[in-house]
């Protein structure tokens, strides 16, 4: 369906398992049976769609533990943040737990909602149209 994507090799359970444990929360159901298939997705112009297993966790523990962020943007630990464009990031909200994906803007620090669900984001971010879909 989107023949310019590249994808990986799949994670297995047993490192999605790890990984949660890492981050302190489960991951979303649709997010595991993704690695489980592919263990993260290049879009059309190479940014990390969705990221794999290992940048999911780092970029998460990353982000709600580094001081200078904690003084420069809201927390982010409502958010499992998954792939990027080159710039902005894609997060699921985890505090309340929905499906919807925000993008976390970096420039302004605004979060807003982009798709209902990973399978809308995957059909909005990997469609023709560049890695600025979302604007």
């Amino acid at each position: 369906m989107f023949p310019d994507a590249g994808f990986r090799e799949p994670t297995d359970d047993s490192v999605l398992v790890e990984a949660e444990g890492k981050l302190g929360e489960e991951l979303p159901a649709g997010l595991k049976q993704l690695l489980l298939e592919s263990d993260g997705i290049v879009g059309q112009t190479s940014v990390d769609t969705v990221w794999g297993i290992e940048q999911i966790v780092e970029q998460n523990l990353y982000f709600r533990s580094d001081s200078s962020f904690a003084q420069l943007y809201m927390p982010f630990d409502a958010l499992l943040f998954f792939g990027d464009n080159g710039g902005d990031q894609f997060a699921f909200v985890q505090t309340p737990r929905r499906p919807d994906i925000f993008v976390w803007e970096h420039e302004t620090d605004s979060r807003r909602w982009v798709a209902r669900d990973l399978r809308d984001y995957l059909a909005r971010s990997l469609a023709d149209g560049g890695d600025d879909w979302y604007h």
